[in-house]
């Protein structure tokens, strides 16, 4: 495996910087009536998440421009109250049941299960209002619009993704439904942060073509690496609660291919992704390192 560059961690951490700065305008105050929801909305969007999917998008679009483009900050919280959301309804006690997220309680912990459903619901309400706004071309304002709404949809999308999840809970785990499962209920979003990136900058069919393999195996990787640390991993490193994947049963890489496979698939699926950016050469460094980090990170 290729050593990750030093810097990658302060590229992230700016990256999410310009995210949180962009999410902290977008998303009301604590303050603002109804506070409850407002304060419940922060509260799991705070919580201190590396906003991988944002970052993702900045560096598709240095791929595509090689600088960052002027008010992406804007898409990257956007899908990033897209997932936040995502999270918030997945730890519900009718889906995963969880009470930890990124380090700290659950959101319907904190606030309620009411509050909870309508915080999630409430947060994906302002990311397409948000998308809506982008400072981009028309065409590529729907084109973003209508690629994350299918994205975090039930063909193939999230929330397809999370149905099987859910209805495979305690069967016999076999390569094809985890293979769905993932490619949908986490690799989708990867999957479109990369190509919206791309678009925002003006990426050609050709680009979209390319950052669509690569957004396909940094994301089934991603999903992969955070399979295998739910089994290796304490809580207190993870941030959510380790083992849950074992104690519902649920069908996960490991559980289907072992721990040893299922790093080797993830090594795999990442050299495949950098392999659709060749052509980009040094302009997808970043792309490539953020890829890199997905399978090399310890929570």
């Amino acid at each position: 495996m290729m050593r990750m560059p030093a810097d990658v961690k302060s590229l992230i951490h700016e990256g999410a910087e310009l995210t949180d700065k962009a999410l902290e305008k977008l998303i009301p105050s604590a303050e603002t009536v109804p506070a409850s929801i407002h304060g419940a909305m922060r509260h799991s969007t705070f919580a201190g998440g590396k906003r991988l999917r944002p970052v993702l998008a900045m560096q598709a679009a240095v791929t595509i421009a090689g600088t960052l483009p002027r008010g992406i900050e804007q898409l990257g919280a956007a899908l990033e109250m897209l997932h936040t959301y995502s999270l918030i309804h997945d730890d519900l006690p009718a889906l995963d049941n969880d009470d930890l997220r990124r380090g700290k309680p659950t959101c319907h912990v904190a606030f309620g299960e009411a509050i909870a459903i309508l915080a999630g619901d409430a947060l994906q309400c302002r990311a397409y209002e948000v998308l809506a706004g982008l400072d981009a071309s028309p065409n590529a304002v729907v084109q973003i619009i209508r690629l994350i709404a299918n994205a975090t949809g039930t063909v193939e999308g999230m929330i397809g993704g999370q149905v099987l999840d859910l209805e495979s809970e305690h069967l016999k785990p076999t390569p094809e439904i985890v293979d769905a499962i993932h490619r949908a209920k986490t690799g989708a979003l990867i999957r479109v942060s990369v190509v919206a990136g791309g678009i925002y900058a003006g990426a050609t069919a050709e680009d979209v073509a390319r950052l669509d393999v690569f957004g396909r195996k940094a994301g089934l990787a991603f999903q992969i690496v955070d399979d295998v640390l739910d089994v290796t991993v304490d809580s207190a490193h993870l941030g959510k609660t380790a083992g849950k994947d074992q104690a519902t049963e649920k069908a996960t890489w490991p559980a289907v291919f072992g721990i040893e496979q299922s790093q080797r698939d993830a090594a795999t699926l990442v050299a495949q992704a950098f392999a659709a950016l060749n052509p980009y050469g040094s302009r997808a460094d970043g792309l490539k390192s953020v890829a890199r980090y997905l399978i090399e990170r310890k929570n």
